[in-house]
């Protein structure tokens, strides 16, 4: 249970006193709004608000941000208003609760009802992300709290937790908040898969442990031996989640899996990740193919970090990643990293979303029928996603099993309806080649072409794609 005391400790660590104070006043504003309120769990109700606030704070997220987690069910809940919040908080943080109240009908029941909240919410993400960054901590404390709920509830939860929160967290660069919601709704949605795959990995976390703790005393002894600087060596065992999903990729085979636990390397700066890495495959020869530099060409979502598979002299595969201090907080939570600098507030205004939250609100405006709706979302949304690259270097991010057809309606309708044929990483392939994360992929145009087929709709998987060749059609 988070009390305010441990609150207060994170606030103290890294926020101003002024800042502390206008907390202190919020968190003793709830307490007077909740008072005699309990939650199914049987504690106080004021605990999920300090929570969420704590989820904030430690996400660094900006101070309205962190008043508003914990004023966040004032007006839904109590007999406070939200002009009560206004007139003691300002209107931002009105705004912002007033933003998660609304986001907070938000139930998976019923088609019409859903397509109808998560349209409510997209608009809420282009007015201001904070909102949803709130909501992400809201919902965390809610999985973390999830057995006093009944059961049907329950499933309920973590199914639009594991279908709707964790993707966006995922899409916002909020790794670490994606990974926690998946694996505390995982054993609620699929509870033998959960256990059959718990059971899997005990005994060989046990050996992997040890294995990784050698591997870091070795990586330890090199980086001091060269004058290295570093701040954190540590490992990260993979999510169960995501053990899971990779299971079902390598055909349930656990041998299969090599990242089961990976190397993590903290330095200060961006040189001393690539000095970093010349050590390590110094003393380790790297796999052909598992050199990754999102450092160079970072993930469409921000993410940035150094990643390379080595072979080790105890005859094991390891993975190693290295990033800065300032790469590792990005890579853990995104967006919310830069809130404190106001980031957040000035870049995703209406004026100027980020490019995946445009084309969801092009999605809304362009599809009327809720069905054609929700498929296009957890198509363009919450499919897993691929990181491929133009013959220029620059990444485009597409859905899984995305074709090249999808790549050249992305990049421009013309280059879509002019293409003749693709080379992917030099070589001639199909129209209907699946692509791959890594690929560089040219698209082979003819000049006098002037429409697409009308056999591409049954190649293409994006909307975006399918839209365009539609819209020319009808031309």
């Amino acid at each position: 249970m988070i009390t305010f005391e441990d609150l207060k400790k994170i606030l103290i660590t890294d926020y101003q006193d002024e800042d502390i104070n206008t907390v202190i006043k919020a968190f003793h504003f709830a307490s007077e709004a909740h008072r005699g309120q309990k939650r199914r769990t049987g504690e106080d109700y004021i605990y999920h608000c300090l929570a969420t606030a704590y989820n904030l704070a430690q996400m660094k997220m900006d101070i309205p941000s962190i008043t508003a987690g914990l004023l966040h069910d004032v007006p839904e809940d109590t007999d406070f208003s939200l002009d009560d919040v206004k007139n003691n908080f300002g209107k931002e943080v009105a705004e912002l609760v007033a933003g998660v109240t609304k986001l907070g009908t938000l139930k998976y029941r019923g088609l019409e009802r859903y397509a109808e909240n998560l349209r409510k919410m997209f608009l809420a993400m282009s007015k201001d992300l904070r909102i949803i960054i709130i909501k992400l901590a809201d919902r965390l404390h809610n999985m973390q709290t999830l057995e006093g709920v009944r059961e049907e509830k329950r499933l309920r939860i973590a199914q639009e937790t594991l279908e709707i929160y964790a993707p966006i967290a995922n899409r916002l660069g909020m790794f670490e908040i994606k990974t926690r919601l998946e694996d505390l709704a995982f054993p609620y949605i699929y509870p033998s898969e959960y256990l059959w795959v718990s059971n899997l990995v005990k005994d060989r976390l046990k050996t992997e442990t040890k294995y990784i703790d050698k591997i870091q005393h070795l990586a330890q002894k090199d980086l001091v031996k060269n004058n290295i600087h570093y701040l954190q060596i540590k490992g990260r065992v993979k999510s169960l989640f995501s053990i899971y999903q990779k299971l079902l990729h390598k055909g349930k085979d656990l041998n299969k899996v090599y990242d089961l636990i990976a190397l993590r390397i903290i330095v200060p700066d961006v040189i001393d990740c690539y000095s970093v890495l010349g050590i390590i495959h110094k003393r380790w020869t790297p796999l052909k193919g598992r050199v990754k530099d999102y450092i160079a060409q970072p993930k469409p979502n921000g993410y940035r970090s150094l990643h390379t598979s080595v072979f080790t002299e105890f005859g094991k595969i390891a993975e190693i990643q290295i990033r800065s201090q300032a790469m590792d907080e990005e890579a853990e939570f995104g967006i919310a990293a830069h809130s404190r600098y106001k980031e957040l507030k000035n870049i995703d205004s209406k004026k100027n979303p980020p490019t995946w939250v445009k084309h969801l609100l092009e999605i809304q405006k362009s599809i009327t029928d809720n069905v054609e709706f929700i498929k296009h979302v957890k198509n363009d949304l919450f499919l897993n996603r691929i990181f491929v690259f133009t013959p220029k270097g620059d990444v485009i991010e597409l859905p899984e099993n995305a074709t090249p057809l999808d790549f050249a309606f992305h990049i421009h309708t013309d280059i879509g309806n002019k293409c003749v044929g693709a080379k992917i990483n030099e070589q001639m392939v199909s129209l209907n080649h699946a692509l791959k994360s890594g690929d560089v992929v040219e698209i082979l145009i003819d000049k006098n072409r002037k429409k697409p087929n009308p056999d591409w709709l049954n190649i293409v998987i994006t909307t975006a794609a399918k839209d365009k060749i539609r819209n020319q059609l009808r031309k």
